[in-house]
């Protein structure tokens, strides 16, 4: 993955992070940028388990999203 790639498209699912989960909740965002963001917001806040698909088709894990996502590397 390049700097390039955060302006790409991406897909968002979040599964909650309590109990087995039957729902995801899944959105398109405009840039990577923008769904990490979120991915983190919902890591942080809800203790969810976010999973991206970038437009080049890497798909980033829960554990990934968390390990790269503080607000410097986002900028």
């Amino acid at each position: 993955m390049t700097l390039a790639d955060l302006d790409k498209p991406a897909e968002l699912t979040v599964w909650p992070g309590h109990a087995p989960a039957h729902v995801a909740d899944a959105r398109s965002f405009p840039t990577l940028r923008a769904a990490l963001a979120a991915a983190a917001e919902a890591i942080d806040v809800e203790d969810a388990k976010p999973w991206i698909i970038t437009a080049a088709g890497d798909i980033l894990a829960p554990n990934w999203i968390r390990a790269n996502t503080g607000t410097s590397r986002l900028q």
